[in-house]
């Protein structure tokens, strides 16, 4: 038995051919056609029907609003996960970035203050658990 997204996932991508089906129809009608185009409208329907009914079985679903941005600007919703990883990953890059540079600002900062400050700058090291000597 399939998954209730399996299902739905194929009734959209029968609605989706039927309407594009339909398209093609319509956009070269002929009056012959008039009952294949009945045809596929209530076939149309019958698919949106379907559709409805799974609404019951997927109701935890929660789609980020940016995908349908995506689809609303013609791009393949599957690219927002790529997108929002490399955004992801870029971010990632920025605060590592950031990090390093307060790491050495932060030694820097320790051996500028012991040469000015010893006996604090040690008392500060005894405290904290790290008694190296200074550089």
């Amino acid at each position: 038995m399939s998954s209730p997204l399996v299902n739905l996932e194929s009734s959209l991508e029968k609605f989706i051919e039927n309407v594009r089906q339909i398209g093609i129809i319509v956009g070269d009608f002929q009056p012959q056609g008039q009952t294949v185009l009945n045809q596929k409208i209530n076939q149309m329907v019958t698919l949106m029907q379907e559709i409805d009914k799974s609404k019951s079985h997927i109701q935890d679903i929660q789609v980020p609003l940016e995908v349908f941005d995506y689809i609303d600007q013609g791009r393949n919703p599957q690219f927002f996960t790529k997108d929002c990883m490399e955004k992801a990953l870029a971010k990632n890059e920025q605060v590592k970035g950031k990090i390093d540079i307060y790491r050495r600002f932060k030694a820097l900062l320790l051996v500028e203050l012991s040469k000015i400050f010893p006996n604090e700058m040690a008392k500060y090291r005894a405290i904290r658990g790290d008694e190296r000597p200074s550089s």
